[in-house]
């Protein structure tokens, strides 16, 4: 039982039940990181975890992303941890203010590293991969908590991304029931 696994588990983040997720597939489990993401032990040990993911992949980025809302709060961590500068990436215009999409300092051929909570096919992260390319990134890596094991890998490895996730679904679910 890694680490991880136990402190998704006792954070209660790991439920059981009848849920609908994201992608609209149905599922007897659900894993509920934004109760991982504001425990502060558990979301160090995340960041810690995200940063060692990038040493041992060499990921190297300028920019770290995240999704508003759930992964936002990976991003700051791993900034944080890393001292790597994040933006955070709106799912959609705001009328008001900016109206950007993208918030926080984005240069052209800047190298971003995508961060997420869960992925199962990963049609947000390669909706905000889209984003951020449109606007002159380099985007090559994702690192998430969790991969649910829905095809994201193979989604995001169609758009030329590499996907580098923390704990598949399959052995946190199969190590509590």
């Amino acid at each position: 039982m890694s680490d991880l696994s136990n402190a998704l588990t006792d954070c209660g983040a790991l439920q059981f039940g009848e849920f609908t997720l994201a992608s609209g597939a149905k599922s007897d489990y659900y894993i509920d990181i934004k109760k991982a993401s504001t425990n502060p032990k558990v979301l160090y040990l995340i960041s810690q975890l995200m940063a060692e993911k990038m040493q041992i992949e060499n990921i190297r980025p300028d920019r770290i992303a995240g999704v508003v809302l759930g992964s936002v709060p990976l991003a700051a961590a791993l900034s944080l941890a890393t001292g790597i500068p994040y933006v955070m990436i709106r799912k959609e215009k705001k009328d008001h203010g900016t109206g950007k999409l993208i918030e926080g300092d984005l240069n052209p051929g800047d190298k971003v590293l995508v961060v997420e909570d869960v992925i199962t096919t990963a049609g947000s992260s390669i909706k905000a991969i889209q984003t951020l390319r449109e606007n002159g990134a380099e985007v090559t890596n994702v690192i998430s908590v969790i991969d649910r094991e829905g095809g994201g890998r193979e989604n995001l490895a169609e758009i030329g991304v590499a996907f580098n996730p923390l704990v598949k679904a399959s052995e946190l679910v199969s190590e509590r029931r």
